[in-house]
Order: structure tokens, then C-alpha cells, then sequence
């Protein structure tokens, strides 16, 4: 890697890594945004023009807020968990690709921080790590609360992580790579995965959820149960990176689900797109422009999902943690292995949208289950 590839490199992850905490800071604006139009309110609308200075007022809250340690808290474990959990979080989205790559006199420079021939692998195994920041933080704060909260957190994870790895592993039959951007790739055009694994990518979705500690799933901070969970005992900037952490992930959960079920940065028309730029502007210029036109239908697909996850919290109660776990071990895994099963079935008969067979038998079972239950007896009413 020459010098002027390397600073090109190095701008660009700087750059990555700011719009990903500004996308992150400016995500608890619109969840209060989104929450207070589905309730019918106003939600922020006090600093700046509809509130769009609150995540630099609530920023400056959680610097200048009094910052305590338990008494009987173990101190450097308490510190250390809220750090955990932001480091882990920001790691994770190194290696997904937001673009093309950008053409530079000779030089072609992926829009991405990192690629590795390992990049999905890479993702679990980083985000696998960040429960160790909610158990860190839960059983240092010496609080029964913030205790059961980090080992909800852990279970939670364990139990969701399986369904997690095991539905993209019929993506990584069809597509031979561990690779995101390869991934991408083979969704060139408009052929996304979500077609081809429609089961697969409602059991992401769902784990992702869970992975993130978001409603309906987010027993581990359960204030009705819990107070605060995990985070019980934190305030201040510490308090912050717990929050902050989780909206990064949501982030990078939503980048991670568009490419690897909804193409990336690949959107149908792409290619004359490119050669027409290409012919009126030149190479450069036409190739560096279609790679912008690229980002942006990556970052609007992002958005959607950000935006799903608000919609979300904001409709539906949380589970119960017996519900919880339930769904994890004894739904969503046996359905990722018998997705694995049809889809490797689909793949040595030829037969491209085979993973629709057990979505149609669901439904098929579901209705005939519905048709069969007993209808309740309605008592005539007294006049």
C-alpha cells in the first residue's frame, strides 16, 4: 500500500467512523421523534429548530452530570464495563462495506474500513464480546438489580447468538464466501438474498433485536423488574456509553442486515447508472459519483431498518423472559437448522427459492390449526 492509498485509506475510516457516531447520537433524536408522533405528541422540539440540537444538549447533560462509584462497587470492573461495551460496539462496523470503492488516478479504494475474508465472522465474534461489557458492568456494581440484568443479558445472548449464526449460514452455502462484501456482490443488481431466504432473514431480524436489547426483548434493562438492570448503579458519561452503545449497534445491526438480505449498496439499474455517468463525466469522476449514488441507497436502506427498530419499541410490549428463551431455543434454532437442511437441499437439486417450502407449510399449519380450535361459546345476553 503506497502513501497516497494509505491516506486516502486513513480519511476514509475517520470519516466511517464519524458518521457512524453522529448517525448513532442523532438516532435518540428520532427515537423520541418517532415515539412522540406514534403517540400523538410533539416529542423534542425545545433545542433548535424541532429538536435538533437535543442530542448536543443531552451530550453536554452526561458530561457535566455528577459521576459516582458505589461504595462497595469494584471500581476499575465498574469503569471498565461501559468502556467494553462502546469499544466493542464502534469495532464492529470496520468491516462493513458502505460503497464501491473510489477511483483515484489508478488506484481503486473500497468504501470500507477493513476487508477480510472472514468479515461476518469477524462481526459475531466482536459483538459475542460486547455482553461481556453488560456483565462486567452488572456484577461490579455490587446491586442485586444490575446483577440479574447481566446474567439476563448473558442467557439472552447465548440463546439468541445460535439462531443468530445458524440463519445466515444457508447465505454462506449459496453464496461460498464468509466475505460481506463478497456478499454484497452476489446480490448484484436487484437479486437480494431476501428472496432467496426470506425464513432466514425474519430469524436475523428477530435475533437482532434481542442482540441489541431492544423492545420486545429488552429484559436485561427491564425497568418494571429490574429499576434499570445492568445499568442500574451508572450515571454520567458511563451511563451514556451504555445508551450509546446500544444505538450503535442498532446501527450496525441495520447495516448488516441490508447487506447481507437487501443487496448493500446495490440497487436495481446500477450498471447503466454507472455507464452512463461514466461516458458523460469520465472514468474517474463517473465511477466515484456512482459509488456516492451507491452509499446513499445503503445508507437509506439503513435507515429504513433504524427506523423499524423505533417503529417497533414504540408497538409492541416487551415479552416475558420465559417467552423469551422459549423463542430462542425452541423456535428460532430448530427453524435455522431445517432452514440450513432445505436450503442445501434446494442447492443440490437446483431449486432456487426452496427456503419458501417451510414459510408456505407454516402457514398452511397455522391455518389448519386455526380452523380446528374450538370457537368460545358466546352466552345469549339477558334483556
Amino acid at each position: 500500500m503506497n502513501t497516497t492509498e494509505l491516506i486516502i485509506k486513513g480519511i476514509l475510516i475517520v470519516v466511517l467512523f464519524g458518521v457512524t457516531l453522529l448517525i448513532a447520537m442523532y438516532s435518540t433524536w428520532a427515537e423520541r421523534k418517532v415515539a412522540g408522533f406514534i403517540q400523538d405528541r410533539f416529542g423534542p422540539n425545545r433545542a433548535g429548530p424541532g429538536g435538533i440540537f437535543q442530542p448536543l444538549a443531552d451530550a453536554g447533560k452526561m458530561f457535566f452530570k455528577e459521576d459516582f462509584i458505589p461504595s462497595q462497587a469494584n471500581k476499575w470492573l465498574f469503569i471498565l464495563g461501559p468502556c467494553l461495551a462502546i469499544l466493542t460496539a464502534l469495532m464492529s462496523s470496520a468491516v462493513i462495506p458502505f460503497g464501491e470503492s473510489i477511483r483515484y488516478e489508478e488506484l481503486l479504494i473500497p468504501v470500507q474500513g477493513i476487508e477480510i475474508n472472514i468479515g461476518i465472522l469477524y462481526v459475531f465474534g466482536v459483538v459475542s464480546l460486547g455482553v461481556y461489557g453488560l456483565m462486567v458492568g452488572g456484577w461490579a456494581s455490587n446491586n442485586k438489580f444490575s446483577l440479574l440484568g447481566a446474567i439476563r443479558a448473558a442467557s439472552q445472548n447465548i440463546s439468541y447468538e445460535i439462531g443468530f449464526g445458524l440463519s445466515i449460514i444457508a447465505i454462506l452455502m449459496m453464496t461460498g464466501s464468509l466475505s460481506i462484501r463478497a456478499i454484497v456482490e452476489s446480490q448484484h443488481g436487484f437479486a437480494w438474498n431476501l428472496f432467496n431466504q426470506p425464513l432466514g432473514f425474519i430469524i436475523f431480524l428477530t435475533c437482532a433485536f434481542a442482540e441489541c436489547n431492544r423492545t420486545p426483548f429488552d429484559l436485561p434493562e427491564c425497568e418494571t423488574e429490574l429499576v434499570g438492570g445492568y445499568h442500574t448503579e451508572y450515571s454520567s458519561m458511563k451511563l451514556g456509553f451504555y445508551l450509546f452503545a446500544e444505538y450503535i449497534n442498532m446501527f450496525v445491526s441495520s447495516a448488516i442486515i441490508s447487506s447481507l438480505y437487501f443487496g448493500g449498496y446495490n440497487y436495481p439499474g446500477m450498471d447503466w447508472v454507472r455507464e452512463t455517468l461514466t461516458g458523460s463525466l469520465g472514468a474517474a469522476t463517473g465511477h466515484n459519483l456512482a459509488t456516492l449514488i451507491g452509499t446513499i441507497v445503503l445508507f437509506g436502506k439503513i435507515f429504513f431498518f433504524i427506523f423499524f427498530f423505533m417503529w417497533v419499541r414504540w408497538t409492541l410490549p416487551r415479552f416475558r423472559y420465559d417467552q423469551l428463551m422459549n423463542l430462542g431455543w425452541k423456535t428460532f434454532i430448530p427453524l435455522s437448522i431445517l432452514n440450513v437442511v432445505v436450503t442445501g437441499f434446494g442447492l443440490l437439486f437446483d431449486i432456487k427459492y426452496a427456503s419458501w417450502a417451510i414459510i408456505i407449510v407454516m402457514v398452511i399449519m397455522v391455518m389448519v390449526s386455526s380452523a380446528r380450535a374450538p370457537k368460545p361459546v358466546v352466552q345469549p345476553q339477558r334483556t
